[in-house]
Protein backbone atom coordinates (compact mmCIF):
# COMPACT_ATOMS: atom_id res chain seq x y z
CA UNK A 1 0.00 0.00 0.00
CA UNK A 2 2.87 2.46 -0.26
CA UNK A 3 3.14 4.69 2.92
CA UNK A 4 -0.21 6.33 3.02
CA UNK A 5 -2.74 4.82 4.33
CA UNK A 6 -6.34 5.86 5.24
CA UNK A 7 -7.26 5.70 9.36
CA UNK A 8 -9.34 2.09 8.07
CA UNK A 9 -6.68 0.77 6.60
CA UNK A 10 -4.07 1.28 8.77
CA UNK A 11 -6.23 0.00 11.52
CA UNK A 12 -6.47 -3.12 9.48
CA UNK A 13 -3.23 -3.25 8.29
CA UNK A 14 -1.49 -1.93 11.40
CA UNK A 15 1.02 -5.14 11.73
CA UNK A 16 2.35 -4.09 7.76
CA UNK A 17 2.43 -0.54 9.01
CA UNK A 18 4.64 -1.26 11.91
CA UNK A 19 7.04 -3.41 9.97
CA UNK A 20 7.21 -0.85 7.21
CA UNK A 21 8.23 1.86 9.60
CA UNK A 22 10.32 -0.18 11.30
CA UNK A 23 12.33 -0.55 7.74
CA UNK A 24 12.90 2.92 7.99
CA UNK A 25 9.82 4.20 5.60
CA UNK A 26 7.69 7.31 7.82
CA UNK A 27 4.20 5.76 6.95
CA UNK A 28 1.43 8.72 7.10
CA UNK A 29 -1.86 8.02 8.39
CA UNK A 30 -4.70 9.84 6.98
CA UNK A 31 -8.27 10.64 8.45
CA UNK A 32 -11.50 11.84 6.23
CA UNK A 33 -8.48 12.87 3.72
CA UNK A 34 -6.22 15.05 5.83
CA UNK A 35 -2.89 13.74 7.10
CA UNK A 36 -3.30 12.76 10.63
CA UNK A 37 -0.34 11.12 12.05
CA UNK A 38 2.92 9.68 10.72
CA UNK A 39 4.42 6.41 12.18
CA UNK A 40 7.81 6.05 12.68
CA UNK A 41 10.35 3.45 13.97
CA UNK A 42 11.21 4.70 17.84
CA UNK A 43 15.30 4.37 16.27
CA UNK A 44 14.30 7.47 14.00
CA UNK A 45 12.13 8.82 16.59
CA UNK A 46 14.94 8.77 19.02
CA UNK A 47 17.13 10.28 16.59
CA UNK A 48 15.11 12.95 15.85
CA UNK A 49 14.44 13.75 19.71
CA UNK A 50 18.49 13.98 20.10
CA UNK A 51 18.20 16.60 17.65
CA UNK A 52 15.60 18.55 18.94
CA UNK A 53 17.48 18.54 22.27
CA UNK A 54 20.31 20.09 20.82
CA UNK A 55 19.15 23.01 19.56
CA UNK A 56 18.99 26.04 21.38
CA UNK A 57 15.61 26.47 22.99
CA UNK A 58 13.53 29.69 21.31
CA UNK A 59 14.00 32.77 22.90
CA UNK A 60 11.35 35.40 23.29
CA UNK A 61 11.86 39.01 21.80
CA UNK A 62 12.97 40.85 24.96
CA UNK A 63 15.90 38.09 25.01
CA UNK A 64 16.92 38.71 21.80
CA UNK A 65 16.70 42.89 22.16
CA UNK A 66 18.99 42.49 25.43
CA UNK A 67 20.98 39.85 23.69
CA UNK A 68 22.50 42.44 21.06
CA UNK A 69 25.81 43.65 20.67
CA UNK A 70 26.80 46.18 23.14
CA UNK A 71 28.43 49.56 22.17
CA UNK A 72 31.80 49.98 21.44
CA UNK A 73 33.97 51.88 24.99
CA UNK A 74 33.32 55.38 24.72
CA UNK A 75 30.09 55.40 22.10
CA UNK A 76 27.54 54.95 24.73
CA UNK A 77 26.41 58.88 24.16
CA UNK A 78 25.69 58.55 20.35
CA UNK A 79 22.08 58.27 21.31
CA UNK A 80 22.24 61.48 22.94
CA UNK A 81 19.00 64.51 22.72
CA UNK A 82 21.86 67.29 22.06
CA UNK A 83 21.50 67.17 18.41
CA UNK A 84 17.55 67.25 17.90
CA UNK A 85 15.83 68.21 14.87
CA UNK A 86 14.84 72.25 14.73
CA UNK A 87 11.77 72.86 12.49
CA UNK A 88 9.81 75.96 11.67
CA UNK A 89 6.36 76.08 12.25
CA UNK A 90 4.58 77.40 9.30
CA UNK A 91 0.78 78.86 9.21
CA UNK A 92 -1.83 76.70 7.40
CA UNK A 93 -4.35 78.70 7.59
CA UNK A 94 -7.43 78.51 5.40
CA UNK A 95 -6.88 78.69 1.74
CA UNK A 96 -7.89 82.30 -0.42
Amino acid sequence: MGNQWTLQDATNEFPAVVEAAQGGAPQHVTRQGVEAVVVLSAEEYRRLMALDAGREPKRDFVRHLLGAPKLPEGMDDIFDDRDEYSSAVRDVGPRD
